[in-house]
């Protein structure tokens, strides 16, 4: 491993943004290592991200500067807090324009917690619409369970060829979250297509029970969609089991 001088980065965030904290003015390269982009747009366990890929085999940089963004083999939205607040730190990086670049030229985006969230049509919180990216239909709303937020360990329902998820189909993985995407709309005819590949959806329940295994909020937990995918829990605070999805997203870069 190696590391060489970034060139010099605007001031992207009114205090520089935790890029300016964590890795300033270097990046870390090496032979074989795929770029990876973990967007700093102000919101996300961004060094939790940082880490958790670098031990996989990425070279990776936290930055806010979109030309970086644009160029890497992978970029990385994270996200935590209010989907509205999200949605406005990115777009005041031009995190909504590198998104919609990078997808219509077929270049892997990874979404995380609400950072899968935004890639939705819209979020309601507290009874107000903020729209998002609009690269899946539908609306992120307040899980309808008895007891929120959804915290802790839960298994996944994983769809047959998942590749994000080759090895762990059967774990658990780390969720921290009061709201989600509960349903899923494919937006394409696929029987008029037939060279359309739809979307790879994960499922995760929260609520259930011993007595009730199916009961509870079922909510959208992952989405494989060409260059797109995303989670809701966060695979780099999922032990094992998320450093190996992980490697399956930097493997496939």
């Amino acid at each position: 491993m190696t590391e060489t001088q970034a060139p010099d980065l605007p001031a992207l965030l009114p205090d520089g943004g935790a890029a300016a904290e964590l890795n300033p003015r270097t990046r870390t390269t090496g032979p074989g290592r795929p770029q990876v982009v973990v967007l700093d747009y102000g919101f996300g366990n961004v060094r939790s991200a940082v880490r958790a890929l670098e031990r996989v085999g990425a070279a990776v940089e936290l930055t806010a500067d979109v030309r970086r963004a644009g160029d890497a083999a992978g970029l990385v939205v994270p996200g935590v807090g209010a989907f509205a607040a999200c949605m406005e730190g990115l777009r005041a990086v031009g995190g909504d324009r590198v998104v919609d670049r990078r997808l219509a030229g077929q270049r892997p985006v990874l979404g995380i917690c609400v950072g899968m969230q935004v890639m939705f049509d819209a979020g309601v919180e507290h009874g107000e619409r903020a729209e998002g990216l609009g690269e899946w239909a539908g609306v992120v709303e307040r899980l309808d369970a008895p007891v929120v937020p959804h915290m802790g360990w839960s298994p996944v329902e994983v769809p047959a060829g998942s590749r994000l998820f080759a090895g762990v189909e059967h774990e658990r993985f780390y969720f921290v979250h009061s709201y989600a995407a509960q349903e899923f709309t494919q937006g394409h005819d696929a029987a008029a297509d037939p060279r359309y590949r739809p979307p790879l959806v994960t499922w995760a329940r929260h609520g259930a029970t011993a007595e009730h295994p199916t009961g509870g909020a079922r909510f959208v937990a992952a989405v494989e969609n060409g260059p797109l995918s995303a989670t809701q829990f966060h695979p780099e605070k999922s032990g094992d089991a998320g450093a190996t999805l992980l490697e399956n997203w930097v493997r496939s870069l």
